[in-house]
């Protein structure tokens, strides 16, 4: 029995007590500690665990070291040779950025984050940063909506611009080499954390490349680590029977984070590390090959040896819907994005899947709520507003609805769904209630709807609703507005800068229907198009996203350019399921139905969709049955 957990029990107020749950569970069935038993968390992050070794939370020390220890604290001050210790935990995310509003912090560092738009009540982080004497941020990214509050901005390195190790979910230490070399001025974040303790007068930070840092990790981890040093409880008082106050039996227990093994390797044992999983010991004054599985011998890091279970009684979320905001909102990442979009959003092979910011809810609730699929709509909350498009294809029940987290306000408009969420943290780990804030879904009324597909940005100076799309040798825009268009031809031809009279310009226009169509050509091929009409529904992006890539444009393009349709079978493949391989769901739909396909697996046999990363599986069986049932209701 494995238990795979995610974001959606971490991110509640009461997240700390349903993962103790869990691991109580296992616990009272005893199946932890064996092949195919454990609780098993997929964590956010590719080193979520490194970071917690090194202490990267505000409410630890280094070396899985407990900072509400004395013992604990002790050790490490006197390891580090430090003046001064912290003797309390220190501020967390959330209140972190509501001490910064009130002032009580006039200087703040942020590194490889994008809090206004990942924190919840994002506009609340804005307030805050703009409030805040000194702002500094380390970022690969110039623009993104942390760092326009940014007075200093530094260049730091990206993932493929990196020297170092990471820490997976199950412990395996692996040594991380740049494939690139840094860009600009750009440099680690150790250098630069050095350098500036170093300026400040701080001894210890003369560290001149990574190994020697890991050299003082791994020797923390050791130090005072064998048995009759630490407690297994940190601190526990005992009786004069030799019992812990709790009834347990006294007795120190080593340390389970420890990488004895893995001290003084110098540079060239540490460049050539191979992947290894802590604890990994020095036996006979050689390194362990590291330590597959904790507790399969039943003895927990424990004085006397047992586990401990955790009370947890059921609490509801803070806050709970009502009249005004009937819904619960739950947030999460889609398949082909990463957090706020700052790198991921860059490029044209995953920016095809999903477009733009999306409200899914059951087609009950969107009746209810006077939308529909495909319109706009507003999302509100007690601490904020945003706006993204309706879709019913999640399967979202009745009362929930979802929004991705992705987009920004360098990408779009209006769609950070950050200032939606409540601010509400658990108490003990500070993680945010992402997955349940009470929200009402309203129309947003727009006069018009369309896209645009340039090789420049356009002008969108008083746009109501935008969101842009890296497309190769493109840019696109989906785009709405509130006041009707009277001039067709004079608005698109300022949005897109032309002032040649003489330029090639085609159009079309039904202004009964509130349909304009127009292309900029230049030396026969497209430099600029757009696509208006007073309904949602508007031609294939896909098809017209092609047409960048011709050097020339034949009779038929053009044609198709002012039917608002791709003249020809199998020009139009449609949004993109499979990035690796860019196959589009139309292709994938007409091989079902042409071919008889029944499996995913046949459709990569047939299209190589699917037959890479596999993430775009789920979407292909979904295809099959959407396909056959289509095809029943027609027969």
């Amino acid at each position: 029995m494995v238990t795979v957990y995610s974001q959606g029990v971490n991110q509640s107020t009461s997240g700390t007590d349903k993962v103790n749950s869990i691991i109580n569970c296992h616990l009272l069935t005893g199946r932890i500690g064996k092949p195919g038993m454990g609780p098993f968390s997929f964590t956010g992050q590719p080193n979520a665990m490194g970071g917690r070794e090194v202490g990267g939370l505000a409410n630890m020390l280094a070396a899985h070291l407990e900072l509400d220890n004395p013992r604990h604290r002790e050790l490490v001050q006197t390891f580090w040779g430090s003046p001064a210790i912290a003797q309390r935990p220190g501020l967390k995310a959330v209140e972190l950025f509501g001490a910064i509003e009130t002032g009580r912090i006039k200087a703040v560092w942020i590194m490889g984050t994008n809090p206004v738009v990942s924190l919840p009540d994002g506009d609340q982080a804005k307030r805050a940063l703009a409030r805040c004497e000194l702002v500094v941020s380390s970022d690969i990214v110039e623009n993104t909506d942390t760092n326009v509050f940014a007075d200093v901005l530094l260049p730091a390195l990206g993932w493929g611009e990196k020297d170092g190790t990471v820490t997976n979910s199950e412990r395996r230490i692996s040594r991380q080499r740049a494939f690139l070399p840094a860009p600009g001025e750009a440099r680690a974040d150790w250098r630069i954390i050095c350098d500036v303790a170093q300026r400040m007068g701080y001894a210890g930070f003369d560290f001149s490349a990574p190994h020697e840092i890991f050299d003082e990790h791994a020797r923390l981890s050791a130090y005072r680590n064998e048995a009759g040093n630490e407690p297994g409880n940190g601190g526990e008082t005992t009786d004069s029977q030799g019992k812990m106050n709790n009834g347990h039996v006294a007795g120190d227990v080593p340390r389970v984070f420890n990488l004895s093994g893995l001290v003084a390797l110098g540079r060239e044992r540490y460049d050539a590390l191979q992947p290894i999983q802590w604890p990994a010991l020095a036996v006979n004054g050689a390194a362990q090959r590291g330590t597959a599985r904790l507790f399969g011998d039943r003895c927990y890091a424990h004085a006397d040896g047992k586990a401990r279970f955790v009370a947890t009684p059921p609490r509801a979320p803070i806050h709970a819907p009502d009249d005004e905001y009937p819904l619960t909102l739950n947030t999460g990442r889609v398949r082909d994005q990463w957090h706020t979009m700052t790198r991921t959003g860059k490029s044209e092979k995953l920016a095809a899947h999903v477009t733009e910011a999306f409200v899914d809810l059951h087609p009950q609730d969107a009746l209810s709520c006077g939308v529909r699929e495909g319109e706009l709509a507003r999302v509100s909350s007690r601490w904020g507003t945003m706006v993204a498009r309706v879709q019913h294809g999640g399967g979202m029940s009745r009362g929930s609805v979802f929004v991705p987290i992705h987009w920004n306000d360098q990408v779009a408009s209006d769609a950070r769904v950050g200032a939606v969420v409540n601010p509400e943290v658990d108490p003990v780990s500070g993680e945010p209630e992402f997955k349940h804030t009470p929200v009402r879904v309203d129309r947003f009324d727009v006069a018009w709807h369309g896209f645009s597909l340039s090789r420049h940005a356009p002008v969108l100076d008083g746009m109501t609703y935008w969101t842009r799309v890296h497309g190769a040798q493109f840019v696109r825009y989906e785009l709405a507005g509130r006041k009707p268009l009277t001039d067709h031809g004079g608005w698109a031809q300022a949005l897109f800068g032309i002032d040649d009279p003489h330029a090639d310009w085609l159009e079309y226009e039904d202004r009964t229907a509130g349909i304009y169509r127009a292309v900029h050509l230049v030396d026969e091929h497209i430099e600029s198009c757009i696509f208006v009409s007073a309904r949602p529904e508007l031609p294939s992006r896909t098809w017209l996203a092609g047409l960048f890539g011709k050097d020339r444009l034949d009779e038929e393009d053009r044609a198709g350019l002012l039917v608002g349709q791709p003249i020809g079978k199998g020009v139009d493949t449609g949004p993109t399921v499979c990035s690796c391989f860019g196959v589009g769901r139309n292709t994938i739909c007409t091989a079902i139905r042409e071919q008889g396909l029944k499996t995913a697996a046949e459709i990569t046999a047939c299209l190589k969709a699917g037959g890479n990363c596999g993430s775009c599986v789920p979407e292909l069986k979904k295809l099959l049955v959407d396909t056959e049932l289509e095809r029943l209701s027609t027969a």
